[in-house]
């Protein structure tokens, strides 16, 4: 067999071997950079959870971290699996090349041998010189000492590929060993993590068991917080009904009292022309040149809505606040169900200031189902309704301005925060506050 058979054989071994350890190399860096990073979120997640040890019940952020340390423990687990069973194919294929090249050169010992052999049985018979000087021409006794060294060299030159080759294969083998000695380091360490994600799991059933009492209390609060809110809704509008029932009846007795006014004028005016004639003709004209004292209130509460209409869009915020717990309009509320929301409610510092929107005139100061304040105030046709307050600085009849203090914000439930409900009226309509507010 010639060199380059030999070569031929070697060559594409060698570079699988390389291009496989290659690419296990990328995947294994991928892989442990994955395993790093799950193993910091881990250590991360264990020092937030470290202070809720102590509680059996855990509240939704601690369940929270808990539910993703026992995912990212799930990937970790995952991902030395897969680095495993990457070293695992890695190693197969390995043995199988170390087989097939100890196969191979197993046969090139064996043709190696029998040329040796061949050999040295001919230099009993025929020495070098001899080989050399039997030829007739000297071209051929060159040719023929050329061939024979060239020839040993040869053998010497296989015999060191041949056994470079083994030491290359024993090398990689060896490393390859090590690195499974590695994974299996890491299988115990997967068995060490899975022992803890069991316990994680277990803590988390127990925690959720432990709650569910509670979570059973919270939901019946929130069910008695929306009923709450619902009997606010209704008592705000059934106010508002009675704010224009009673805006009308006045209407009314001003109007009635207009008449009553003009009516007498009128009976004056006659008992006047009676007696005097022409004069009495000069007072009857003067009577009903006179409008301006019949309409006075009408015109002011219309001068007050077309005020307030025109500064839509550019209204301030009654409350400084920190979100917006309910939108105007349809929502899905956690205790179930569809209800309507005629405001617009904010979560805010309990105890904050809260200030009228535009100049007015209180017209209702209120109590609500959960004990809090009220406060409704006209702007003509409209009005402001600021619920759930703690203290109200007003009182019914007092004229009002653009951003003066009417009140604060209730108590809440002592977590520092509390809820703020703020509407918007057009007589007996609800308005969406946010297309007026700026």
């Amino acid at each position: 067999m010639s060199i380059f058979r030999t070569i031929h054989f070697v060559l594409p071994i060698a570079m699988l071997l390389l291009v496989g350890a290659s690419a296990q190399g990328q995947s294994k860096k991928q892989l442990e950079n994955e395993k790093t990073k799950l193993e910091k979120e881990i250590k991360q997640l264990n020092k937030e959870l470290a202070g809720a040890k102590k509680n059996t019940k855990l509240n939704s952020s601690q369940l929270k971290n808990l539910n993703k340390k026992i995912e990212e423990r799930t990937k970790l687990i995952a991902n030395i699996g897969i680095q495993i069973q990457l070293l695992d194919e890695q190693i197969g294929q390995t043995q199988d090349s170390i087989g097939k090249m100890r196969s191979h050169i197993d046969s090139l010992k064996n043709e190696y041998a029998k040329v040796v052999n061949a050999m040295y049985r001919s230099r009993m018979n025929l020495n070098k010189e001899s080989l050399v000087l039997d030829n007739r021409a000297y071209n051929h006794a060159y040719l023929r000492t050329r061939s024979y060294n060239d020839y040993s060299a040869y053998r010497r030159q296989q015999a060191a590929e041949i056994e470079s080759c083994r030491l290359a294969l024993q090398a990689a083998s060896e490393q390859l060993g090590q690195q499974r000695a590695e994974q299996n380091t890491l299988l115990l360490k997967e068995n060490h993590n899975k022992a803890l994600l069991a316990k994680e799991q277990k803590q988390k059933q127990e925690s959720l068991n432990a709650s569910k009492q509670q979570e059973q209390k919270l939901s019946k609060q929130i069910s008695q917080k929306e009923k709450q809110r619902q009997q606010l809704q209704k008592q705000i509008q059934k106010i508002v009904n009675e704010e224009i029932a009673k805006a009308r009846q006045e209407e009314a007795r001003r109007r009635e009292a207009e008449r009553k006014a003009a009516a007498a004028k009128k009976n004056a005016s006659s008992g006047t022309t009676s007696k005097t004639g022409t004069a009495s003709t000069t007072t009857q004209k003067t009577a009903t040149t006179l409008p301006s004292d019949k309409a006075t209130p009408n015109t002011m509460e219309n001068a007050e809505s077309a005020e307030f209409s025109a500064i839509r869009g550019r209204l301030p915020w009654p409350v400084s606040y920190k979100s917006v717990l309910r939108e105007y309009g349809k929502y899905t509320h956690a205790s179930g169900g569809v209800n309507m929301n005629n405001g617009i409610d904010l979560s805010c510092a309990a105890g904050a200031t809260v200030n009228c929107i535009a100049n007015g005139k209180v017209s209702r100061v209120f109590t609500t189902p959960n004990g809090s304040k009220g406060i409704i105030i006209r702007h003509g046709d409209y009005m402001s309704v600021y619920a759930n307050l703690q203290t109200v600085t007003v009182k019914e009849g007092d004229k009002v301005t653009a951003r003066q203090s009417i009140g604060t914000v209730w108590k809440g439930d002592g977590s520092g925060l509390a809820e703020f409900s703020f509407q918007l009226w057009n007589g007996t309509s609800s308005l969406n506050p946010r297309s007026w507010l700026k």
